[in-house]
């Protein structure tokens, strides 16, 4: 407007004549100059320079990103990405801060499919609403589902994540056994290993982080369970086998998470474990332990359940360079972006057309999560999601490691999630 009303003016001045006319007519050429060099200088000085991403990643991952990720979008769009380690817990906390100290730098985040709820309801994301239509069609549509709250699209999807059963086919086959597909079959193995050997080496996450919440759902669901009630007749079954379970299941499960779980079974501590698929590459590409195979794991007394994990993306309320996060995400759900995360990462693709490049040793792992993706069922977003983590692994504690009644540690545990229910 301020270029208008400038020309407006110039051009409402009458031609004087000779040397008062020479001089007006430089002036004039001048000003023309200095506002064509603001325009430039404003056009680059819009153009980023880097482009700020944060997400949760192991090494291994990390260094597939910055290798066979990252640089052909940094060339094609000669910008730098600037990306950081930070667990799915913190991501709330770093934006919050940054949003009432009104100093967002953050372009684009990559946060855990059951955090969401959180950063929607506190205004700390973007409605993506409008670019709904950039989703592949080939994407899984339960991905899109999660990223959805009051019908509208906060989240794009990204990563599917589904955990599948490693086992040591050799160590099964030494005793006869074969891999587990129901809880009875689970039980007779892993007390099978323990007598013969003489050490339990079937492990599950016990750790009591959110890696133990994962597996408790997976139990809770499939004897017909709410995990976020807990103290239904599912749940109760769920805890009561898991406490038998426990003295044949290996020490090794009180330290085993998502990282801790492939080193056990690629040290052969552990002859059977789930874990999320990239346990493929660390297992037996890196690891050598081509005998360590994988299925899609066992079933409840009602039905199979696996946990549908994952992340999505999303860009913070305020993101400074939010047009090129936008085209960052468009790049992430690719057809040859997934391909080289399934190839390299051992992530199942988020889409159904990125199976094209993993390789012929990969393929039994993958058919493995393609059969445990038919049983996904999503967590709930809760805004007391903290709650119900705190609380299935207190209940766990009790009920299980230290093998007090189930139903009175499940009754307490239950009173917490509804006394922070909000």
């Amino acid at each position: 407007m301020g270029k208008v009303l400038l020309l407006t003016m110039i051009k409402g001045i009458k031609k004087p004549k000779g040397r008062m006319f020479l001089m007006k007519k430089a002036y004039r050429l001048l000003l023309g100059l200095v506002i064509l060099s603001l325009l430039v200088s404003c056009t680059t000085m819009a153009a980023p320079k880097s482009l700020k991403v944060i997400m949760g990643l192991a090494e291994e991952e990390w260094n597939v990103m910055r290798e066979h990720i990252f640089p052909a979008f940094e060339k094609e769009y000669n910008v730098k990405i600037e990306a950081y380690q930070t667990e799915a817990q913190d991501t709330e906390k770093i934006l919050e801060a940054r949003a009432k100290a009104n100093r967002m730098d953050i372009d684009l985040i990559s946060q855990d499919n059951m955090r969401l709820a959180t950063l929607v309801e506190r205004g700390l994301v973007e409605d993506l609403s409008e670019y709904r239509s950039l989703i592949p069609a080939t994407v899984i549509p339960a991905l899109v589902d999660v990223g959805e709250f009051g019908g509208k699209l906060y989240f794009l999807p990204y990563r599917p994540n589904i955990e599948i059963a490693f086992y040591n086919s050799l160590k099964f086959a030494q005793y006869g056994l074969k891999p587990p597909t129901n809880w009875d079959e689970l039980f007779n193995v892993a007390r099978t290993f323990k007598e013969k050997e003489g050490v339990a080496r079937v492990a599950i996450k016990a750790d009591l982080s959110p890696c133990t919440t994962v597996h408790l759902f997976d139990f809770c669901r499939s004897a017909g369970g709410d995990p976020v009630v807990l103290d239904d007749k599912g749940c109760f079954e769920a805890f009561v086998f898991l406490q038998k379970l426990w003295p044949y299941l290996s020490p090794d499960s009180k330290t085993a998470n998502w990282n801790f779980m492939n080193r056990h079974i690629a040290t052969e501590s552990v002859y059977l474990g789930q874990n999320w698929p990239f346990g493929m590459n660390v297992i037996v590409k890196d690891g050598g332990k081509k005998e360590v195979l994988a299925y899609q794991g066992w079933r409840g007394p009602v039905k199979e359940s696996h946990v549908l994990g994952g992340d999505v993306i999303g860009i913070p309320k305020g993101a400074p360079n939010k047009a090129l996060a936008i085209e960052f995400a468009k790049y992430l759900m690719s057809k040859e972006v997934q391909e080289k995360l399934a190839t390299y990462n051992g992530w199942p693709a988020v889409r159904s057309d990125a199976y094209g490049t993993v390789e012929e040793w990969q393929r039994p792992y993958f058919d493995a999560i393609n059969e445990a993706l038919k049983y996904a069922e999503a967590r709930p977003n809760l805004l007391y999601w903290d709650a119900v983590d705190k609380a299935l692994g207190e209940a766990f504690r009790e009920g299980v490691i230290e093998q007090k009644p189930v139903k009175p540690a499940l009754e307490k545990w239950a009173k917490f999630i509804r006394d922070n229910k909000r």
